[in-house]
């Protein structure tokens, strides 16, 4: 029962987490995209997303919609 509790804690605490987060990298990308990618700080985020991309390849753009839908699709529930 001990480790039961200790895993819902666990849970909630890295919710709220990533909803502290999400907002953060979403405002970066954004602050990247519009100020160019030597902003400090925004310009980190904004280049390891650019590098995780181009290392998918061609088809990053359609992977990128695709999370995108997803993404949407499961914020729905």
């Amino acid at each position: 029962m001990n480790l039961n509790n200790s895993l819902t804690k666990l849970t909630a605490f890295f919710n709220k987490l990533l909803k502290l987060l999400l907002p953060l990298v979403a405002v970066s990308l954004l602050l990247g995209i519009i100020f160019g990618p030597t902003t400090p700080f925004v310009g980190d985020v904004y280049k390891n997303v650019t590098d995780i991309l181009s290392m998918l390849g061609e088809d990053a753009l359609l992977i990128l919609v695709s999370l995108i839908i997803i993404l949407i699709f499961l914020k729905k529930d």
